[in-house]
């Protein structure tokens, strides 16, 4: 996820304070990995540096100031840009898993005791998942369901190399 456009984006709604722009984006995003404040801090110095946000004011209170931060034409541009252009689609064409599958198959390992393990753990995730899913509100909901379908894809994968693994095998260790 890119931070800046995000804060960007959070920014068109009207000016905020970092530690507003870090509330709003823990709410609305951030509920497994929330933004650190020097996170916040350092990517509105970097934006304000690129011209896409502008201080719109300071205040000072009894802490340090407090600067409001109000993003530029040339921001509501970047955003637009960035919403405008898709994602990757990440292939996993390097899969940590079949790596250690191959690993395990070439040092003599039982390979099925990996993908069992493997398995075991998406079920559980999925189970966790399908909870939060439960009770979470839709936007929750939706970013349960993402993750979802990629655990239910994975455990495809796992049924299908767990098919092959004779075949994977001699492969590997002919």
């Amino acid at each position: 996820m890119s931070i800046g456009h995000t804060l960007l984006g959070l920014l068109e709604s009207g000016p905020r304070h970092g530690y507003d722009l870090k509330r709003v984006f823990d709410e609305k995003f951030g509920h497994d990995k929330p933004l650190h404040y020097g996170q916040v801090y350092s990517t509105m110095s970097r934006l304000l540096k690129n011209g896409l946000v502008e201080v719109d004011g300071v205040e000072s209170g009894e802490g340090p100031e407090r600067k409001r931060y109000a993003i530029t034409d040339a921001g509501v541009t970047d955003v637009q840009q960035w919403l405008a252009t898709p994602e990757k689609p990440e292939p996993y064409l390097q899969s940590t898993l079949y790596t250690k599958v191959v690993l395990a198959l070439l040092t003599g390992r039982d390979a099925r005791d990996v993908m069992d393990v493997q398995r075991a753990e998406h079920l559980r995730l999925m189970r966790s998942l399908t909870e939060r899913k439960r009770s979470g509100e839709l936007a929750d909901q939706l970013i349960c369901d993402h993750a979802l379908f990629h655990l239910e894809a994975d455990l495809r994968w796992l049924e299908l190399a767990t098919a092959r693994l004779g075949k994977l095998a001699r492969q590997v260790t002919g």
